[in-house]
């Protein structure tokens, strides 16, 4: 049986930490943080949701497959580092922004975002496939 307290606490504590996730990774460009620390604080909330209320239901509801996170990440990181040498030739890792819009909305978009994307994507997604694996052996 599930402690009430702890499914509480969950339903509303999870969303809060995925936005302070993104939060934390948007603020990662110019501030401490980015997609690692704010990879911890997703996966986090998905294992908390996992313990208030099993892993039937955290699959169903939100990471079937995190494995497919992983791969997705880790193929975002490498082509971020490779589009500076495929579209202007430039070393492998060279950051390249795009402007999207004009005016007071304008909105500057990078490799290094994209990299940052990848690595958010991948830690999330290792650290809920290892903590739900383990849960998995243990329950």
């Amino acid at each position: 049986m599930k402690s009430q307290i702890i499914q509480i606490a969950a339903t509303y504590l999870m969303p809060f930490l995925l936005v302070l996730s993104l939060v934390v990774f948007y603020r990662g460009h110019n501030e401490p943080g980015g997609g690692f620390i704010g990879g911890l604080i997703g996966g986090s909330a998905i294992i908390l949701y996992a313990g208030a209320y099993g892993l039937e239901i955290t699959k169903k509801l939100w990471i079937n497959r995190p494995t497919a996170l992983i791969w997705i990440g880790l193929a975002m990181a490498l082509l971020s580092g490779f589009f500076a040498y495929l579209t202007h030739g430039s070393p492998f890792m060279t950051a390249v922004w795009v402007q999207i819009g004009s005016g007071p909305f304008a909105l500057k978009v990078g490799t290094p975002l994209l990299f940052d994307l990848g690595v958010y994507l991948t830690v999330m997604g290792m650290l809920v496939k290892v903590v739900l694996t383990v849960m998995e052996e243990v329950l």
